[in-house]
């Protein structure tokens, strides 16, 4: 038996291709609060009528979501691509759809123009035209124009004006404007919804700074933690990262460098979370190290940071050392050996014999469902102490169902929260992550040291295919990774390496000790630091004269002071002709949120030898005219130069400096 045509088709005449911005797996493009965001689709109709379409969005979560859609109109780009722009002003989970129809009135005044070029009869076409705009005409309200419709209506179809009044009437302009937009729905057609996560400014702007408060004396009053919140916040940071802050576990707890054997005076690592409180019971990851201090001071000190304008990012590490009472009271939860053991973690040829791994998936449905409230409970817990900031460990290592349940739960009750994933894995889990929710992500740059990778690491960053939703935050260093340059180099390496996680992308982040050029590995064939403030505490002088913190403080406010550097899209390389010579910009063009704005970097990536080198800038990429000289301020040394042309010559000496960050005047 042979289905009817009515039966196999959906009825819609209308197909759409390449919707933008949308991600792979169908999980929600990201957005800005405030942003532009660029909706666009390829529209496919049998025939040759002229299409129309528009945009709609509503959010969906959130107090009395959904509610009524918002609109704008889009646009015709070519080739069936339409475009249109949606904003939206607070931040939370969204949706939108784009809804096309054929537009008979704009067919129609195109035919009638080519048929009266042609020399052909329009008498008929002057009456298919009324009955379109009378038709068009019931939906305005506005009585002045209803009234210039209806003139245009009697024209058409007035037996004493001649062919050329009426050809007028039917190709006014104004006369089409009061009518422009008008849904046909007979044939409106619909695609989506489709998701779109839009987040407040810190989600993709930021400086992080990540120390470990229990090496400068915990949370109480009179700690010198108070004091480096004031230095952190003087050189222009906005997020204070601090490690897991709870009890550290005292069963194979981890001694200095890593020792699988514990002194009797070692402190053991923060990510063994789960041990003694001090009174006789156990804490978790709700509970604050007693020698930090209590969770009133931890409340203080979150108060203090929003005083200083920083926030608190909170390490959320969802791993137990054997003393954590979810070992004790949760075996289920765990990976069990045939001995009846719980099997620690394991990163080959990272062992930590100090922490349990989770089991996410236990045999229970009942299990994984406890197991899962009790991990998102966690959050919920830090989020009424006030910390809207989440650095995640390892979320690679977690399901991918766990994360799409737990985010959109956690945020759409508070729609502040900002999640960074610390997965340095394989692409598409890093993909993956972002597509589920994960605000920003650690990245390769770490590893990325060469020109020709830089280039090639930016610019997929900036413009590849997962750039719509993958936040890159920059990282020269953590507490686990000294890699590249940084190994036993030399100064100039470190400042090097700042002024491009600084200023290749809005997130960038460093660890303490990077400011005083802390380069001495554990050994050849590991990026470990020797003597690892991971399993012990660091006492350093903050106040050595030849600390790096003034360059990051400049470094902070050269990303404060100049809108172009907001967002990662903006980047674009310039050609040197030196293999260590890397130059970019990063522009924006003037427009309703501002004058134009252009940084230029150009950098030495030799941190010894002095490099000397023509720069070749696509002077158009950032609206400059070949022909008229422009000036350049470096803003590390207040020096001006007037440059002529696309071609300008750069001497490097990273004795001197490694780098010059300009800004360019723009008429």
């Amino acid at each position: 038996m042979t289905a009817s045509p009515a039966a196999s088709s959906s009825g819609a005449r209308i197909v759409f291709r390449d919707v933008s911005p949308t991600t792979p797996l169908g999980g929600a493009a990201k957005a800005v609060v405030g942003d532009r965001v660029i909706v666009a689709a390829t529209l496919v109709r049998d025939g040759h009528g002229l299409l129309s379409a528009r945009v709609r969005w509503r959010r969906v979560d959130g107090p009395g979501s959904p509610g009524g859609w918002s609109v704008a109109p889009m646009q015709d780009r070519g080739d069936g691509r339409v475009e249109g722009e949606l904003r939206v002003d607070e931040p939370g989970s969204y949706e939108f759809e784009v809804q096309a129809w054929l537009d008979h009135l704009a067919t129609w005044r195109r035919d009638l123009q080519r048929r009266a070029a042609a020399g052909q009869g329009l008498t008929v076409e002057f009456e298919v035209g009324a009955r379109l705009l009378e038709a068009r005409a019931r939906s305005v309200a506005e009585p002045s124009a209803r009234a210039r419709l209806a003139d245009a209506v009697a024209t058409l179809r007035s037996a004493t004006c001649t062919d050329a009044v009426r050809l007028a009437a039917g190709l006014d302009d104004a006369v089409a404007a009061l009518v422009e937009g008008g849904v046909d729905p007979l044939e409106l057609t619909t695609a989506g919804p489709f998701p779109l996560r839009v987040d407040r400014e810190l989600a993709v702007r930021g400086a992080w700074y990540e120390f470990f408060p229990r090496s400068e004396g915990g949370f109480r009053p009179g700690a010198r933690t108070w004091e480096r919140l004031e230095a952190i916040a003087a050189a222009g940071f906005d997020v204070v990262y601090i490690p897991p802050i709870h009890p550290i576990g005292v069963t194979n707890r981890k001694g200095r460098n890593n020792s699988v054997v514990a002194g009797p005076g070692d402190v053991g690592s923060p990510w063994g979370i789960g041990g003694p409180l001090g009174d006789g019971t156990f804490g978790g990851h709700t509970a604050v190290h007693p020698d930090l201090g209590t969770i009133d001071d931890v409340d203080r000190f979150i108060a203090r940071c929003r005083e200083l304008g920083m926030e608190v990012a909170l390490d959320y590490a969802l791993q137990c050392s054997p003393d954590h009472p979810w070992a004790r009271e949760h075996p289920e939860w765990f990976t069990r050996l045939p001995d009846g053991s719980i099997r620690y973690a394991e990163n080959p040829p990272k062992k930590y014999q100090d922490i349990y791994p989770i089991d996410f998936w236990p045999e229970r449905e009942e299990d994984r469902v406890a197991l899962w409230e009790a991990c998102r409970a966690v959050l919920e817990f830090w989020c009424e102490h006030g910390v809207r900031v989440f650095r995640v460990d390892n979320p690679h290592t977690k399901p991918a169902a766990f994360w799409a349940w737990v985010i959109p739960d956690i945020q759409a009750r508070w729609p502040d929260v900002v999640f960074l994933a610390e997965a340095f894995t394989l692409p598409a889990m890093m993909h993956t992550l972002a597509e589920l929710g994960f605000s920003q992500s650690y990245t390769y740059f770490t590893w990325r040291t060469t020109k020709w990778e830089l280039e090639e690491y930016g610019r997929e960053l900036a413009h590849g295919p997962a750039a719509t939703f993958f936040r890159p935050n920059l990282w020269p260093n953590t507490p686990d990774i000294l890699a590249g340059p940084l190994r036993n180099g030399p100064r100039s390496a470190f400042e090097v390496r700042a002024v491009l996680a600084a200023l290749l992308a809005p997130s960038w982040g460093v660890y303490s000790g990077y400011e005083l050029c802390e380069n001495a590995p554990a050994s050849p064939d590991n990026e470990e630091y020797l003597d690892s403030e991971k399993y012990e505490l660091k006492d350093r002088d903050w106040s050595r004269p030849e600390s790096l913190m003034p360059l990051l403080a400049m470094l902070n406010g050269i990303r404060r002071a100049h809108p172009a550097t907001w967002r990662m899209g903006s980047l674009r390389f310039h050609h040197t002709e030196h293999d260590t010579v890397l130059a970019w910009t990063h522009h924006r063009p003037a427009g309703p949120d501002g004058p134009a704005d252009t940084v230029l970097v150009v950098l030495n990536l030799d941190p010894v030898r002095t490099a000397e080198t023509m720069v070749w800038l696509d002077l158009g990429a950032f609206g400059l005219d070949e022909h008229v000289p422009f000036e350049v301020t470096d803003e590390l040394t207040d020096e001006t130069w007037t440059w002529r042309g696309s071609g300008n010559y750069v001497r490097l000496d990273p004795s001197e400096r490694v780098a010059h960050v300009f800004s360019v005047a723009h008429g």
